[in-house]
């Protein structure tokens, strides 16, 4: 599965030439990868179930995200650092900067991610197979991170759920 089949000499991606990865709570809607940018950037939107947890705490060693609220209530752990944001707010999650995210809210939530350099969109495919395959195959999950320069605490899942009263299953 690749996430689009773009026509790089168009200046316009339509929503139909994109894919939604499904990973529990959280999709994955790559809509443009790295090529149009040559790799300096590509962009993801994060559609989420009420009170969904997107990912555990995790760390990327390779990229910086940014992500635009288009929709709900969001929660981010940033470090030790609790902030939420509503539509139209920025949140810039650096790398080697260990981090979560969440919506925090009672209705679907989506958000975009603007991810830097590029690369890391193809993530969300790989992770997406592997949870369809075998979602508690945590080694093969772990392998996958590691290919793309990232690890996550799935330790901190329990946590989470619990301090923010959230869900892991759509």
């Amino acid at each position: 599965m690749t996430f689009l089949n773009l026509n790089l000499g168009h200046p316009v991606i339509r929503s139909s030439e994109t894919a939604i990865a499904a990973m529990g709570p959280v999709g994955a809607r790559c809509i443009m990868d790295g090529r149009p940018s040559e790799g300096r950037f590509s962009v993801v939107e994060h559609p989420i179930v009420p009170r969904g947890l997107a990912a555990p705490m995790h760390i990327h060693s390779r990229e910086d995200e940014y992500s635009l609220v288009l929709e709900g209530r969001w929660g981010f752990q940033l470090g030790a650092e609790i902030v939420y944001a509503d539509p139209g707010d920025f949140v810039f999650k650096p790398r080697n900067v260990w981090h979560t995210f969440w919506n925090a809210g009672d209705t679907p939530a989506r958000i975009l991610e603007i991810i830097s350099p590029a690369g890391f969109e193809q993530f969300f495919v790989e992770l997406a197979e592997q949870i369809r395959a075998d979602p508690d195959d945590f080694e093969a999950l772990a392998a996958i991170g590691e290919r793309y320069g990232t690890q996550a605490d799935y330790a901190s899942v329990p946590r989470l759920l619990a301090e923010h009263q959230l869900v892991m299953s759509a």
